[in-house]
């Protein structure tokens, strides 16, 4: 069964499940509020996808926190990640077979979802 990280606040998280719930494909839903992904969760999401892909620094938090001063390697990136799971760009989704999407794009998820 597919995993589908976010918060249920979130825009694009609420847009994806919405258009998973009409089709009825059945998925694990994590709160990235409540659930901190750690080092080997990360670890997988970058066999599929870039830290670029992942490390959202456009976010509120991104600002806040003054991260851009730090100027972040990837293992940087992957460090704040596990500290603070309201810079990963939502909602990211472990698919069965391994592969992972990150957020919402409605024909990459009608080209993904729909027979």
């Amino acid at each position: 069964m597919m995993k589908i990280y976010g918060i249920k606040s979130c825009g694009s998280v609420k847009k994806a499940l919405s258009f998973l719930e009409s089709r009825k494909i059945p998925y694990e839903f994590v709160d990235l509020k409540l659930f901190h992904p750690t080092r080997p969760d990360i670890e997988r999401w970058l066999k599929s996808l870039t830290i670029s892909k992942i490390f959202n620094s456009q976010s509120a938090t991104y600002r806040n926190l003054g991260l851009k001063e730090l100027a972040l390697d990837e293992e940087g990136k992957i460090e704040w990640l596990t500290k603070e799971p309201l810079l990963i760009k939502r909602p990211i989704i472990e698919l069965g077979s391994g592969e992972v999407m990150v957020g919402f794009d409605l024909k990459e998820y009608e080209s993904r979802f729909d027979d």
